[in-house]
């Protein structure tokens, strides 16, 4: 494993192909970060991530590799942006980004379209989930359904 400081051309590397991967869009995800967090997401990021580094003991470096470092660094960048959003809505969409949006189109079982228009997480006994409440398109019926989180 390769010297993690903030002055290694790795380490810049890695922070800017990270943010520019999660700050955009892509077929099969979308960012869950919204743009007026960007800048402060990168700082304290960034500075989290490094102190974290500086933190490892030697013997820890040398069984760490690129990929778990890739993998903390999210794991920061996600923590950081949790507490910067302005509204619960963002916190999910950050917690859970491959889920539901408010304003997505889900199909029903009729194969017609229903848009998001809330969204909210629950507890019922030991499973959680994310209650979403959608309005169909054609009749303008309001409903709900739930997905079940991963643990």
């Amino acid at each position: 494993m390769k010297e993690i400081d903030n002055k290694s051309v790795e380490s810049s590397e890695l922070v800017e192909q990270t943010f520019k991967y999660w700050f955009n869009d892509h077929e099969h995800i979308r960012s869950p970060f919204p743009n007026y967090i960007h800048t402060q997401l990168k700082v304290d990021a960034t500075g989290k991530f490094f102190k974290w580094a500086q933190g490892i003991n030697p013997k820890a470096k040398e069984e760490l590799n690129d990929e778990m470092v890739g993998e903390k660094f999210e794991e920061i960048i996600f923590e950081t942006a949790s507490s910067l959003v302005k509204t619960e809505d963002e916190r999910i969409t950050i917690l859970y980004p491959f889920l539901p949006r408010i304003g997505d189109e889900i199909l029903n079982e009729e194969k017609e379209k229903n848009t998001v228009f809330d969204r909210s997480l629950a507890k019922e006994e030991d499973d959680s989930y994310l209650k979403v409440k959608l309005k169909s398109n054609k009749t303008n019926k309001r409903w709900e359904t739930k997905f079940k989180l991963p643990v």
